[in-house]
């Protein structure tokens, strides 16, 4: 006698099996989407926040690999293997060390940018921050009369005797200080209204460099997102002209076209190029369970060497400060 599977115990088993295949192919097509949109930039709308947690969609799309292969579902797994390809080597690059990190020599120069989150960053912290690691040039964003008042009665000045500032009440305002004199110094608005520091540099024993305290409108809401387009497109471009260093809250991540497009011109992603990319300089956000992303930036022309890159705590600021040790070519 041939001792079959009943139909009452096979039917649930197929139910089954044809749950778990809509499960994964639900999982993997949302992801098959978002890198594609990621990778042609289709950035319109919610979809421009959301692209700013590409990392940890990244390495969410190894578990319906790993559920597909230990369920034998192989067309599921196929496509699954290409999306976990595709983000890997989307995200991957910026957390490895880069083979080409610019000149090695050259003069030292010391780059810090910090988001004062409206100047309530405690302002004794970003003075001991420049003192601690020898900065000689310090970008400053979200910075008011308040704040420029507070850095100077902590002894900024002391230390960094020369600034371009425009403080202005709320986000928009923008500073520059430094150690070196400026061959010109001016404040440019971006189209989403947010002042931009920016001067010529001149660093004792290398040639002028340009540096500018950048800060594009952050796309908050759907009615703003043209602007924040508008204000990383018109970012000055790294080809031409003597090397640059554009340092600030980008509101933009490296998953971003408008910012690798801006990269593109010339520049090199400074925690990138060290393999210090995916640490988050943004967030936690007023206690919300949202993961940090990387919004901050140091642009290095690629005339310019990247030695090292460090994420600093701000106290009382919801970003973090990046110092970078850069390499600018001697005169």
């Amino acid at each position: 006698m041939t001792i079959t599977e009943s139909p009452a115990v096979a039917r649930p088993r197929r139910r089954g099996r044809v749950v778990w295949t809509v499960l994964l192919w639900l999982s993997v097509v949302p992801a098959a989407v978002w890198l594609v949109g990621r990778t042609f930039g289709w950035e319109a709308g919610p979809s421009v926040q959301l692209l700013a947690f590409t990392p940890y969609v990244a390495i969410w799309t190894l578990v319906p690999l790993f559920l597909a292969l230990v369920t034998q579902r192989w067309a599921a797994a196929a496509v699954a293997a290409l999306v976990s390809l595709g983000f890997g080597m989307a995200v991957v690059p910026r957390g490895v060390v880069d083979g080409d990190k610019g000149p090695a020599t050259g003069v030292e120069l010391r780059v810090m940018t910090a988001n004062l989150l409206f100047s309530s960053a405690e302002m004794s912290e970003v003075v001991r921050l420049v003192r601690e690691n020898r900065v000689d040039v310090l970008a400053v964003q979200e910075f008011t009369p308040n704040g420029e008042a507070a850095l100077r009665a902590e002894g900024l000045e002391a230390l960094l005797p020369y600034h371009q500032l425009a403080p202005e009440f709320g986000a928009s305002g923008s500073g520059l200080y430094s150690r070196f004199p400026f061959a010109e110094q001016a404040a440019r608005r971006n189209d989403g209204g947010f002042q931009q520091a920016h001067a010529t540099v001149q660093v004792p024993g290398a040639g002028a460099v340009y540096i500018e305290s950048v800060h594009p409108l952050a796309p908050h809401s759907m009615d703003v997102v043209s602007g924040w387009s508008t204000d990383l497109r018109e970012q000055v471009p790294a080809a031409g002209g003597i090397p640059k260093i554009l340092m600030g809250d980008f509101n933009a991540t490296l998953d971003h076209k408008q910012l690798r497009d801006v990269i593109a011109t010339g520049y090199r992603d400074a925690a990138a190029a060290v393999g210090k990319g995916w640490i988050g300089t943004w967030g936690p956000y007023d206690g919300d369970p949202i993961p940090p992303v990387t919004i901050d930036h140091v642009l290095a022309d690629e005339r310019i060497g990247v030695k090292d890159l460090y994420v600093l705590v701000l106290q009382d600021s919801d970003h973090h400060a990046l110092v970078a040790e850069l390499t600018v070519p001697a005169a």
